[in-house]
């Protein structure tokens, strides 16, 4: 009787436990409820007041042009005021801000009108400056200063992206790294400099600015007063000129940004859009210049 007490409480205590365990397994096989996550809002990246420190604090490094037998003569060209600005967007990557992709952030956290965000118009000049013949034929330099005083330099063998796409992307992986390399041969192509932009001017540079309220003058004209006849002259009373143009939506370029300018002129009756007015100026350097 009493193995018979003990057997029946074991099944007894076998069968709890079976049953214990699978009301635990019922309970593990039961789903969690998946929660939310919200995604984290849009963030200004700082990379642009980051360059210009991280600038500031090095020193002034050589051009990246080097020491090439038509640089004393090239024609150097300034794209002022350029939008060019970084944001995060939620997926944690960077882009370009304009006022297409990012119109509510403008409004709303910039505290700013979504018009003046046109990264697209530095893209038309740069394309304008860098497919003409006269960079082709060595004799172009070109810097770009952003609205954020980041100041760039531009080789004249870089190729821009066709694609407005591709650009903002090229333009997103310069103001992090600094500096854009070519894959094949290392040369620099594209990279942030110490300003100001006066110290980047040959000794005796002529400065004048472009705006519609400057002094109208016919492009032919333009040319025929302000640029040497020839560029491979080694006469000294000829200096090297440097023309200062607006790469933003509204606005003009300024004195009081630039006071080294000498003067401001105009080239139609009309606005222009900076790539029209870059072509007609330097249209009529090519002719004088013989540039076919």
């Amino acid at each position: 009787k009493t193995k018979s007490i003990t057997m029946t409480d074991e099944s007894d205590a076998s069968s709890t436990s079976s049953s214990g365990s699978s009301s635990e397994e019922e309970v593990q096989a039961q789903p969690t409820k998946k929660q939310r996550t919200v995604p984290p809002p849009l963030e200004i990246a700082p990379t642009a007041d980051a360059a210009h420190s991280a600038i500031q604090k090095q020193s002034a490094s050589a051009s990246i042009i080097g020491n090439t037998s038509n640089k004393s003569n090239r024609l150097i060209v300034l794209l002022d005021q350029a939008k060019l600005e970084t944001i995060k967007n939620r997926k944690g990557n960077y882009e370009l801000l304009n006022c297409d992709d990012h119109r509510d952030i403008c409004k709303k956290k910039l505290k700013k009108d979504p018009k003046e965000f046109r990264p697209d118009i530095c893209h038309q000049e740069l394309l304008a400056l860098l497919d003409s013949p006269i960079n082709k034929a060595g004799l172009l330099q070109v810097f770009i200063r952003t609205s954020r005083n980041v100041l760039i330099e531009l080789h004249p063998s870089i190729r821009i992206p066709r694609t407005y796409k591709r650009f903002a992307g090229l333009m997103v992986q310069l103001l992090h790294k600094m500096k854009i390399k070519a894959s094949d041969n290392g040369t620099t192509l594209m990279k942030v400099i110490k300003n100001p932009f006066s110290q980047h001017l040959p000794v005796g540079t002529r400065v004048y600015g472009m705006s519609c309220k400057g002094l109208l003058y016919s492009p032919h004209n333009l040319a025929k007063q302000l640029v040497p006849l020839d560029p491979n002259s080694s006469d000294e009373g000829q200096s090297q000129v440097c023309f200062i143009i607006g790469a933003m939506a509204a606005g003009h370029v300024t004195t009081e940004d630039h006071p080294y300018i000498e003067k401001m002129f105009s080239i139609s009756e009309y606005p222009l859009s900076g790539a029209s007015a870059i072509n007609r100026i330097l249209g009529s350097i090519e002719h004088q210049w013989a540039i076919v």
